[in-house]
């Protein structure tokens, strides 16, 4: 019995896998499980079912070009081959397709492209902007061979043919579509300003629709400072960029209908408006003619005396009714004065001292009320109504009785 070391058991295993037909091109249908996206690109999971499971890695090379993205959950079919990773000695499946079960890769991708940037905010109506009314530049992004420029440069002439478009010609389909289509957009925005954009292409299918459900053009569309309206297919094809611009036309056609102006309705609109002028100014001017007419005969021109006797009339009655007023109040005010004055004469001590009283006071002026207040040798002075006596206590006697 041979006896072999780790390596080279391991190495024996993967020479039997590598020798295997079956091994070397298989296609494994499992739910994702443990995905991870490394920061180099590569991606690592597991594939499950109800019985086992199998390590797998889908290298950058071939990730890149994945449409959707794998999530954990997910029930996928995926092609490649299953060998050992001799550093861990286990078999595991290198991916090099990898596409979901049950829908289509594009679908998928559009589905969950789309759930992203709405989460973002990207199709809120709330960002979208105004299309000009009047655009004296549009610019068209598409093909300059395709039926969709055709269409717009028709439909655009024969609305107003005052309109300039000015087109910048891009793939619309393919993988270099996208990077030009915002390279346009760029060029639009940031070099050459028009009034309005129109992007678009004939329709077609999914895959040929995809450059306009790439998330960089999306968020181009939805980052432009000037109005974009998305053209793309027919009315049943909807794209991203539908859902990112701020107008959606069905048709290329329709597109140019939306962003050029009809020359003749312009016309007609105008000449409503003039009409529209003429009659509201004759209306002013016969109402104010009327009013005018109206005032002229008015009583305040043509009798304007009358109104002038009339208040001269109210001021008179004014004047009689203050004066009224005036003198029933002054003499009541003159009666009450009296009345205070002869209460006041009533209480005026000089006209006591009038009666034959007088008032006895100290030297230093301050009134003897009582004969306590004095004693014998004092000097007093006694007020009288004509004058002041000097006089000097002999003696003091309480009892008047």
């Amino acid at each position: 019995m041979s006896i072999y070391s780790v390596t080279e058991i391991t190495r024996y295993i993967k020479e039997l896998f590598d020798g295997s037909r079956t091994l070397r091109a298989v296609f494994v249908r499992g739910e994702i499980s443990n995905f991870k996206r490394h920061y180099s690109g590569h991606c690592y999971f597991t594939l499950k079912d109800n019985g086992a499971t199998i390590r797998a890695v889908m290298f950058k090379s071939k990730a890149q070009f994945v449409k959707f993205t794998p999530v954990d959950g997910l029930k996928v079919v995926a092609g490649g081959y299953i060998t050992v990773f001799e550093r861990d000695g286990q078999y595991q499946l290198y991916v090099e397709q990898l596409l979901p079960e049950g829908v289509g890769e594009l679908s998928l991708a559009f589905a969950q492209l789309k759930d992203k940037l709405a989460d973002e905010g990207l199709f809120d109506e709330n960002r979208k902007q105004r299309l000009p009314l009047l655009p004296r530049v549009v610019g068209v992004i598409t093909s300059p061979a395709g039926a969709a420029l055709r269409d717009i440069v028709t439909v655009a002439k024969r609305r107003h043919a005052g309109v300039r478009l000015c087109l910048l010609p891009v793939l619309v389909q393919g993988p270099e579509a996208p990077r030009q289509i915002v390279n346009a957009l760029n060029f639009f925005n940031e070099s050459y300003p028009v009034d309005v954009i129109i992007a678009g292409r004939g329709g077609g299918s999914i895959e040929e629709l995809w450059a306009f459900n790439d998330e960089a053009v999306v968020r181009r569309i939805a980052a432009s400072k000037i109005p974009v309206v998305s053209a793309v297919g027919h009315q049943t094809d909807y794209t991203l960029a539908d859902f990112a611009a701020d107008v959606r036309a069905a048709t290329p056609s329709q597109a140019a209908e939306l962003v050029v102006p009809d020359a003749r309705e312009l016309f007609r609109y105008v000449g409503s408006l003039g009409s529209a002028l003429e009659t509201g100014i004759r209306n002013t001017i016969q109402n104010k003619r009327n009013r005018l007419e109206q005032s002229l005969q008015s009583r305040g021109l043509t009798q304007p005396l009358t109104a002038i006797d009339v208040k001269r009339q109210l001021v008179d009655a004014a004047v009689q009714r203050l004066e009224e007023v005036f003198t029933k109040g002054f003499t009541s005010k003159q009666h009450q004065f009296k009345v205070e004055t002869q209460k006041l004469a009533m209480l005026n001590p000089l006209a006591v001292l009038g009666r034959g009283y007088g008032i006895i006071r100290s030297r230093q002026g301050r009134i003897i009320h009582r004969v306590t207040e004095t004693a014998p040798g004092q000097q007093l002075e006694a007020v009288l109504r004509d004058g002041i006596i000097q006089v000097e206590v002999v003696g003091v006697k309480e009892d008047l009785q």
